[in-house]
């Protein structure tokens, strides 16, 4: 399980929890513009834009789970078993396996709009990464400044949707959670008025009330509905301590307690990790469970023109 958000207060950021009952031996990763990207089916980038991201390193390949490039143009892949479904490799159209989705869009498009050119004929095929990592089911938000889209390869293909939300979590897939949010429209920061009978003297009697039936349960959908909820009735000064700061407050809201959600295998989901990536500027935050002190890497205190991998 996981949450993904975008925040935009001067600066456009965005990023995610992860949410897992183990590590997936992550580290903070940049790809330098010339570091050789080589895809199973859809050629390879020599040269292409950097990223940095949360990834684990395997062949030599940069397996992101979410990323930003040089140009702001943002992407995370989220857990979406029993909906995804990959197609088999037949040689036609733009072919890209799951775990490549991240790096070949943010090494090749500058923007969402870029983007879209190529999604007509992607097609997410059914590749292992090897033997001992078959394909996650996953679907995708890809985001910038401007426009938000979420992506999900179903049986009847690669689906695009506009995200106005700018959020993403799990199963069911998005059309779900659109309509779902009507339901929750009602929902407000402010104290509520009495509406349900005019000759009933009812008022508030406590701060928040309404916001009562925003839902604080752990199901996707339950998060998708806060998250968004608190996004978009979030308030904080135009400078970067804040707005990261307002980011991280977002997420925690949604974060996984270890002990609070136990998987059908009996282990606990907790959040691994959180981060937050100011597009702009290039620097990626995150904290872990165990460690709830924000650290910071900067991009572009790296060289952007190597050609190996650089990992923090």
């Amino acid at each position: 399980m996981c949450t993904c958000i975008t925040y935009t207060n001067n600066d456009f950021y965005f990023g995610r929890n992860l949410d897992l009952d183990c590590s997936f031996g992550e580290t903070v990763t940049i790809t330098p513009r010339n570091f050789p990207l080589i895809f199973r089916k859809a050629g390879r980038q020599d040269h292409h834009y950097a990223m940095i991201g949360m990834a684990s390193v395997n062949d030599s390949f940069p397996l992101y789970a979410e990323a930003v490039n040089e140009k702001g143009l943002a992407m995370a892949g989220l857990n979406f078993p029993g909906n995804a479904y990959y197609q088999k490799p037949d040689g036609e159209g733009l072919e890209i396996a799951s775990f490549e989705v991240i790096a070949w869009i943010l090494g090749k498009c500058a923007s969402v709009a870029e983007a879209e050119k190529f999604l007509d004929e992607m097609k997410i095929v059914d590749l292992a990464f090897s033997d001992q990592m078959p394909p996650a089911p996953l679907h995708w938000m890809l985001a910038d400044r401007e426009k938000c889209l979420v992506l999900e390869a179903v049986r009847d293909g690669l689906k695009v949707y506009e995200n106005p939300f700018g959020v993403l979590t799990n199963n069911p897939p998005f059309e779900y959670h659109r309509m779902n949010m009507n339901n929750y429209m009602n929902l407000s920061a402010e104290s509520p008025r009495n509406c349900f009978a005019d000759r009933l003297n009812l008022r508030p009697y406590a701060q928040g009330m309404g916001a009562i039936g925003l839902p604080g349960d752990a199901s996707s959908a339950s998060r998708f509905v806060r998250a968004a909820f608190l996004k978009w009735n979030s308030v904080a000064p135009e400078e970067e301590k804040a707005n990261v700061s307002q980011f991280f407050h977002i997420l925690d809201s949604v974060a996984m307690v270890r002990g609070a959600v136990v998987t059908d295998q009996g282990t606990y989901d907790i959040t691994t990790y959180s981060c937050c990536a100011n597009t702009s500027t290039g620097v990626y935050y995150y904290k872990t469970y165990d460690d709830c002190r924000v650290r910071a890497v900067d991009m572009y205190e790296t060289d952007l023109d190597g050609k190996e991998l650089i990992q923090r």
